[in-house]
């Protein structure tokens, strides 16, 4: 039996990558490579890096998993990355301090409501509340997730909201393109032959497993608007008929890419409402964010977005109206 072969660093010494500080990617150069663990090499290898255009204290020990090849794919992503950042940033500042004097209301209104509770219950109660807050606070924190929409796409759900919303028009289902094979498609584009390594293409087929997993549990609840309610009903009624050509299939085969990107720009919302550590959360943001990147780009914009919008007729109108 011929012996395992013996893992090889992904990245060689002096070579140029992409590298991760915190949310964003900064080009750096590998100076430094060793395994992880003493001399093995099946425990992976961690690589010193030196960050282009800083001083020399910043050079940093990273695992792997935080360098990307020097690719003008990853070069496009760093960019996307930071501008998000920046308009983040922009926004933050654009914000009018709070009111010295509106704040000092709104102390003395909440004391007076807490009072007003400590006297009616359980001192316990106040307690109580403050961890409430705490934990509000520690979620609105980890909304902040920024996953990069590109305008074609950000203009794409415009005009999707105002056929739907305004023009009272419905999607063509099933759609010739469901999100089901459009992220079938993205999985076999990203994990080509010396795209990733084996480990991040297992990752990457966690994702695209996690966002189907995703997209048919909140379709009905987050990534609709009330006009589709219908239609959803309707297509429910088909997959549950066993002679119905909608049989055995899942949301995610039926919805198309319109429906996909309502998912994106959700998602920073379900993120935070799991546990994910921040590297995994980094991850996933970086994944997604590369997936818009591509969804922005030709042939896939022309093949995943062209769906048709019919009038549903006048009969439905009138039943979405009633159910009002």
């Amino acid at each position: 039996m011929a012996p395992a072969p013996v893992p090889e660093p992904q990245f060689k010494k002096d070579e140029k990558a992409l590298c991760f500080h915190h949310e964003l990617l900064y080009e750096a150069k590998v100076i430094e490579v060793k395994p992880s663990d003493g001399d093995d090499r099946k425990s992976g290898f961690q690589y010193k890096v030196h960050y282009k255009g800083w001083k020399n204290t910043w050079d940093d020990w990273v695992a792997e998993d935080r360098l990307r090849k020097l690719t003008q794919e990853n070069r496009e992503l760093a960019n996307n990355l930071r501008h998000e950042v920046l308009a983040a940033q922009r926004a933050a500042r654009a914000q009018p301090p709070p009111s010295k004097k509106k704040t000092q209301g709104s102390t003395r209104g909440s004391e007076e409501r807490q009072m007003s509770v400590s006297a009616a219950g359980p001192r316990g109660q106040k307690r109580m509340r403050d961890q409430d807050l705490e934990k509000e606070e520690t979620f609105q924190s980890r909304r902040a997730v920024r996953i990069f929409m590109p305008d074609r796409l950000k203009s794409l759900l415009v005009d999707d909201w105002e056929n739907i919303t305004k023009n009272l028009q419905l999607v063509q289902l099933p759609s010739g393109k469901p999100a089901g094979v459009i992220l079938d498609e993205y999985f076999a584009y990203a994990a080509a032959p010396g795209m990733r390594n084996s480990v991040e293409t297992d990752i990457l087929e966690e994702v695209i497993q996690g966002l189907k997993e995703y997209f048919n549990k909140s379709l009905g609840r987050l990534l609709l608007y009330r006009f589709e309610r219908e239609q959803l009903y309707d297509i429910c009624t088909d997959m549950e008929n066993a002679t119905s050509d909608l049989a055995g299939k899942t949301l995610a085969d039926i919805y198309g890419g319109e429906h996909l990107l309502r998912l994106f720009v959700s998602m920073p919302e379900l993120i935070a409402q799991t546990n994910m550590d921040a590297q995994a959360v980094n991850r996933l943001r970086e994944e997604l964010s590369q997936m818009t990147t591509w969804l922005a780009k030709e042939p896939q914009v022309t093949a995943f977005f062209s769906s048709i919008y019919e009038s549903p007729g006048q009969a439905y109108i009138d039943k979405v109206k009633s159910s009002t």
